[in-house]
């Protein structure tokens, strides 16, 4: 065996079954294992669930005869992720901070961390894969199970960290991954998966974010400029929302939804259209900020691609019209929903992950 360098890999365990079947695979594969517990919040209510997660994580290191050791990155992660997400949102925008988490602290302080523990890998429970061509460059690939793959939220990564991390669950799907940890006696193999935003949990979002931003209150409008009602501060909104509106039938008799399509932070208006489906909410062209390339920029341009403009959404085709350092823009096969800046669009070809940039406006047929 060489020596500990090598062989050594710090996984994250988080108290899911996902990060313990990780630690589980790599042990079977006569790697070192450390497990390391990160703690990225420090918030005292009823809502976080930090204590509980800690104890998951150590009851499956022990199962598993592993040393966990527990850090603290809340101060981290509140200057390089929180800080951001209010920015966002103080701006109109609608920032998703789990994208932002991996590529700062699980894929940066992290693995400066593992690398004081001795190990010079460090392995999480995300479904990805990462491969490296014969110059030593990683690439990244969806999971295999196509319902669970994670490289949306994997897409900002640097490359020298990708080029130092496994992802032993890549060619799992979920079910696998819980039947092995059902048969080596994890507790953890029936755990549901978390869910939302990890600094919220299954608190209101609205009331969280209260605790930060004041109320803007401001008109809400028709895209004809009609005022049909008042909201409370365009950073409580997202394009495409339907709930929490406040708004009922219309005097004309029309009782169809309402929807958030569009945000005019010079005039602190929200616009809202009433319909089934709204042609408002449609693009088939946007512009994103600051690209990020995983294994270099494209060759060529136009590039044909796909794309998600939201995690799970199936790749839409597209192309990739213009490329620069600060930006690119990006036409679409089909018109798309609820675009939104601040969100990411992530690119594909084929199973591979390029990339992506910080989605910053739509075509003009969009508000």
């Amino acid at each position: 065996m060489t020596g500990t360098l090598e062989r050594r890999v710090v996984v994250g365990m988080s108290g899911g079954v996902d990060s313990s079947v990780a630690a589980l695979l790599l042990q079977e594969e006569g790697y070192e294992v450390h497990g390391l517990f990160m703690q990225n919040w420090e918030e005292d209510d009823s809502y976080c669930e930090a204590a509980a997660d800690f104890q998951e994580a150590r009851a499956a290191s022990e199962v598993l005869g592993i040393p966990l050791h527990r850090v603290n990155f809340a101060e981290e992660y509140r200057a390089r992720v929180f800080e951001h997400f209010l920015a966002e949102h103080r701006a109109g925008r609608t920032p998703n901070p789990d994208v932002l988490c991996n590529r700062e602290i699980k894929f940066g302080t992290f693995l400066a961390y593992a690398r004081r523990l001795g190990a010079s890998r460090i392995a999480t429970g995300h479904y990805a894969r990462v491969e490296r061509d014969s110059d030593g460059v990683a690439h990244l690939y969806q999971g295999r199970d196509r319902a669970k793959d994670q490289s949306y939220f994997l897409h900002a990564v640097a490359q020298s960290a990708l080029a130092q991390t496994l992802f032993p669950l890549g060619e799992l799907d979920k079910s696998a991954a819980r039947a092995r940890a059902r048969q080596r006696g994890l507790a953890n193999f029936d755990r549901p998966d978390s869910t939302g935003i990890c600094f919220i949990g299954e608190r209101p979002f609205r009331r969280f974010l209260s605790g930060f931003l004041p109320e803007d209150p401001g008109p809400m409008c028709t895209p004809e400029g009609e005022t049909v009602g008042r909201h409370i501060g365009l950073a409580y909104y997202t394009l495409g929302q339907r709930r929490g509106l406040g708004l009922g039938g219309r005097r004309d008799g029309r009782d169809a939804a309402w929807f958030v399509v569009g945000k005019d932070k010079t005039r602190n208006v929200l616009v809202v259209a009433q319909g089934d489906d709204p042609p408002e909410l449609y693009t088939s062209t946007l512009t994103a900020a600051d690209p990020h390339w995983i294994a270099g920029p494209p060759a060529r341009v136009p590039l044909l691609c796909a794309a998600k403009v939201r995690y799970r959404q199936v790749d839409q085709p597209c192309t990739i019209v213009s490329i620069d350092a600060e930006r690119c823009v990006v036409r679409f096969d089909d018109a798309q929903r609820a675009v939104t800046p601040g969100q990411y669009v992530v690119f594909y070809d084929g199973e591979e992950c390029l990339g992506g940039a910080v989605i910053a406006s739509v075509a003009s047929d969009r508000l």
